[in-house]
């Protein structure tokens, strides 16, 4: 059993604080759902520390207003938008047939939360799995060849407590024969992050590329729209920059250097539990579990092949 990995920062800890002293010159990160809430703040901070910075988003035209609101806030003209609909395979593949630049931080931050009514991608796939596990999925995939030419490059999963709520179910990943139920869905969804990040460590670690997952908190932001807010005590709640700042910890932190495959929250790794904490703190083991990482992979790799294979397109 490895040692934890603890930081000077914590629960109160901002993004700003969390990189002050970092320079970032020179370097590219891509933000997924970069225009609002802790995927605009981690923008930000990436982007005050020197780093050009692309937010993928659905609607272009939020982005490039919010990159256009950084540009101002920080004196400097180093963010872009570009149009990415996680839960359209042709919106990543696009992206990814767009990007020809070297990658340091890809932060896989877009989400969506509780639909209240099962839907599906032109797949099939339940929507929330599709949105934010396949879609970072084949991102994260797609741009191997830009992460692995960064000469050192970071994957950012961010998960949630959420994982507590169910394990990746293989034999039902889409709600064929459950009941659909939009808690059950979501915590599949962020099980299925934190694995991701396990499974690209163990995977491209010796191409210098890491990943780590994290849970940001509790912040109020678009998110909960479906869930009526935020239900955590108060004392708990976090701003977007608070929110944000495990996500730039993993993401640009000299503190995180050689680290992967491992589950942060509060800028500090957390406790592996075996069943639900009435705190709802730490990770659940099946969601840092190297066969569960491995077989995702192989599953999510398999789904993506089957519609390329029927559009005529050779793998």
């Amino acid at each position: 059993m490895t040692e934890r990995i603890k930081t000077p920062f914590g629960f109160a800890s901002t993004a700003d604080e969390v990189i002050a002293g970092v320079d970032l010159t020179g370097q590219r990160a891509i933000v997924t759902g970069g225009a609002a809430g802790i995927g605009f703040e981690t923008a930000r901070t990436l982007a005050r520390a020197g780093a050009e910075v692309v937010l993928a988003v659905r609607r272009v035209s939020a982005g490039e207003q919010a990159a256009a609101d950084i540009a101002a806030g920080i004196g400097a003209d180093r963010v872009t938008a570009r149009e990415l609909d996680l839960a359209d395979q042709n919106s990543v593949r696009r992206f990814v047939d767009g990007w020809d630049q070297p990658l340091h931080m890809l932060i896989n931050n877009a989400g969506i939360m509780a639909l209240p009514e099962l839907e599906r991608t032109a797949e099939g796939w339940e929507m929330q799995f599709a949105t934010n596990f396949m879609g970072h999925f084949a991102l994260t995939v797609g741009l191997h060849h830009a992460l692995a030419a960064a000469g050192g490059a970071r994957v950012v999963s961010i998960s949630s407590s959420g994982n507590l709520f169910s394990p990746v179910v293989f034999d039902d990943l889409h709600f064929a024969f459950r009941p659909y139920d939009p808690l059950l869905a979501y915590g599949q969804s962020k099980s299925a992050e934190a694995l991701l990040a396990v499974e690209v460590t163990r995977r491209w670690s010796s191409q210098g590329i890491w990943s780590n997952a994290l849970n940001p908190g509790a912040i109020a932001t678009g998110l909960q729209k479906h869930t009526g807010g935020l239900k955590s005590p108060k004392e708990m709640h976090k701003t977007p920059q608070q929110g944000a700042a495990t996500s730039v910890l993993l993401a640009a932190s000299p503190l995180l250097d050689g680290v992967g495959g491992r589950y942060f929250e509060d800028c500090t790794e957390a406790p592996v539990v075996t069943e639900r904490p009435a705190d709802y703190a730490g990770v659940a083991a099946y969601a840092v579990d190297p066969g569960n990482a491995e077989r995702l992979w192989t599953v999510a790799s398999d789904l993506i092949a089957g519609p390329r294979r029927s559009q005529g397109v050779d793998e």
